[in-house]
């Protein structure tokens, strides 16, 4: 008689589960876990106390006749429809664009051409030179405006005596439109174009200079070296700028304020220079008509978030291409 051998076959285990870990974050203690919160904190609080309340509140302001020791009468949309229609509105709206215009594109340009001869002039104390183009970002407005006064004055200004000389009458920058316009565009450039160039240089240090030393060796001019190296390379801080300073140029109010001495808020007898800040100022603390006001910096606001949306649009379509 053989006996059987039966080999018992051995039931196959599961796989051991990881043990179960929580994510690095929840070993912390909750001093730890809330911490990076309350560092965070402040800033959150002070603008939505100084920032976002107002700012929600100008949108409510707009829909009453508000009057801030009398009634509150709401209003709807009536503030909006009265502005569309006011003249003076739109004249504000003519003066902002155009002085944003002239003071905004010479300054970048200027800024950006001046960066580049400081990158690559060899000057004895280059650092005082790049240093003293950020003194007309420090002085103050009220300063620049009764220099600028002075130095465009109809009677007594430096240039109108210069234009004499060339046989040029007098012309009064002050009474004028195109005058008064030129003249704040003057100050808004003159203060703000070397705050510009020094972002514009201090780019342009991060760019390799074996670039410029290898397309002087291919025969590239100082121009083509402009255009194909500086350019490109200060790209994403020239859509900076540009964006804002258009959020700057739309925002004007202490130039034209104390340009026009004698007529603060309509910024002369015609209006020929009132922005449109000026024009919110004018009817909210002027004429008491804060709901009228409210309704101007709305529209305000809007035109900004447009125009910043078309300078981020091109801005996109540039690096794309």
């Amino acid at each position: 008689m053989t006996a059987t051998r039966v080999t018992a076959t051995p039931t196959p285990r599961a796989p051991a589960r990881a043990p179960h870990r929580r994510p690095a974050g929840w070993a912390l203690p909750l001093r730890e876990r809330i911490a990076p919160y309350a560092y965070i904190a402040p800033f959150f609080v002070l603008f939505g106390v100084f920032g976002l309340i107002p700012f929600l509140f100008t949108f409510y302001i707009a829909l009453f006749e508000w009057n801030p020791i009398g009634d509150q009468t709401f209003t709807g949309f009536d503030n909006f429809v009265r502005m569309l229609g006011d003249a003076r509105f739109w004249n504000a709206t003519r003066n902002t664009v155009s002085i944003w215009l002239l003071s905004t594109v010479p300054q970048l340009l200027v800024a950006l051409v001046l960066a580049h001869v400081l990158n690559h002039a060899r000057l004895r104390f280059a650092l005082f030179f790049r240093m003293s183009i950020l003194v007309p970002y420090i002085t103050s407005v009220a300063a620049t405006a009764i220099v600028f006064a002075q130095m465009f004055d109809r009677d007594y200004g430096l240039l109108n005596w210069l234009l004499g000389l060339v046989g040029i009458g007098s012309i009064d920058f002050v009474q004028s439109v195109w005058g008064s316009h030129v003249m704040i565009a003057v100050m808004v450039a003159w203060r703000w174009f070397g705050y510009t160039t020094l972002l514009y240089l201090a780019s342009l240090q991060a760019v390799p200079r074996d670039l410029y030393e290898a397309a002087s060796i291919d025969g590239a001019g100082g121009w083509a070296q402009f255009r194909h190296i500086t350019v490109p390379s200060l790209r994403p801080v020239i859509i900076f700028t540009v964006v804002t300073s258009t959020i700057g140029g739309l925002q004007i109010f202490t130039e034209p304020l104390l340009v026009a001495r004698t007529t603060n808020l309509t910024c002369g007898p015609v209006r020929q220079c009132q922005t449109l800040t000026l024009f919110l100022y004018e009817q909210g603390f002027g004429q008491y008509q804060f709901g009228y006001g409210a309704a101007i910096g709305v529209a305000l606001f809007v035109m900004i978030i447009l125009v910043a949306a078309v300078n981020y649009l091109l801005s996109a379509r540039i690096r794309g291409a």
